[in-house]
């Protein structure tokens, strides 16, 4: 049963899913394609961008989602993920979960009948990389010749990131300190579809390495939901990789910022930067809408 866990498990359709995003955002797909579909969305951690999007886009697509919590479900009592997988693709027509650990998500995977769609590991967040390749698109009409910069944690958004932006064409960057680069097997992969692609992968501690003739400056949270141990040193260490408006300056003049929300201004970023006129911030958040519904027509209809 094919599942979307990992930007790998859709290398060959990437740029169809984009496409189809731009086709189902203009209404140019037929009315109610998953009419008597339902989707069931496993929460083991909380969510707004990740919950509304998939449960308003099965509702334009005619479909039904039902909201479960861990609470909700025996298996944060104890039942083997196994079980609950089996049972509830005798139920449902698809899977959607957002969950602590990737391991997880395969699991649930491997013991389902119907697709399970990630929406967030600490491993990955591929359905927030879809949004924001299609945001990229609709701003510059291309990923030809464009390169984009993750900023600060290399965390799961810079993970998938790494991973969907050689397949589309695009060089990519890394700028954060010692001990917080993205995962080793990832950046291997992305290394490898970058060489297969003609792009450039690049990992620095140097922000003005890896700010050189960047089009897109992306950061994320550094503190996220599991790290709250470790915020002091955190923050200090990642405070030399703010987004501000000094930096923005050594990017191209007409770069845009993106961050997947949500945002803690003086932290990350700066609040000129976020809401200033170079971000695209909430574009991106409404896409993760139109991405969302372009992945559902995918795998359920």
């Amino acid at each position: 049963m094919d599942s979307l866990l990992s930007v790998c498990d859709i290398k060959e359709d990437v740029s169809y899913i984009i496409d189809l995003a731009i086709k189902i955002k203009a209404g140019e797909i037929e009315d109610m394609p998953l009419e008597g579909k339902t989707l069931a969305m496993i929460f083991q951690k909380s969510s707004t961008r990740t919950r509304v999007s998939f449960d308003v886009g099965m509702y334009q697509l005619g479909g039904r989602a039902i909201f479960l919590s861990s609470n909700d479900l025996q298996m944060g009592r104890g039942e083997p993920i196994s079980d609950t997988a089996k049972v509830l693709s005798r139920f449902v027509d698809g899977i959607m979960i957002r969950a602590i650990e990737h391991e997880d998500v395969v699991e649930l995977a491997k013991y389902s009948n119907v697709p399970v769609i990630s929406g967030l590991t600490n491993l990955e967040h591929p359905c927030q990389a879809l949004a924001d390749m299609l945001t990229i698109k609709e701003h510059f009409g291309s990923f030809k010749g464009k390169k984009i910069c993750f900023v600060g944690d290399g965390n799961n958004v810079c993970n998938s990131l790494l991973l969907i932006a050689p397949l589309l064409g695009m060089d990519m960057s890394v700028a954060c300190p010692e001990g917080y680069e993205p995962d080793e097997n990832i950046l291997k992969i992305s290394k490898n579809f970058a060489k297969d692609n003609n792009t450039e992968i690049t990992i620095s501690s140097d922000i003005n390495i890896a700010l050189d003739n960047v089009d897109i400056v992306y950061t994320d949270v550094w503190v996220s939901m599991g790290d709250e141990a470790e915020k002091a040193k955190r923050l200090k260490d990642l405070k030399p990789y703010q987004v501000n408006k000094e930096l923005m300056d050594i990017a191209n003049d007409d770069a845009i910022f993106m961050h997947c929300l949500p945002a803690v201004r003086g932290q990350e970023v700066s609040a000129d930067v976020i809401d200033g006129p170079q971000s695209v911030i909430y574009d991106e958040a409404e896409n993760r809408l139109h991405a969302q519904k372009a992945i559902l027509y995918h795998y359920l209809k």
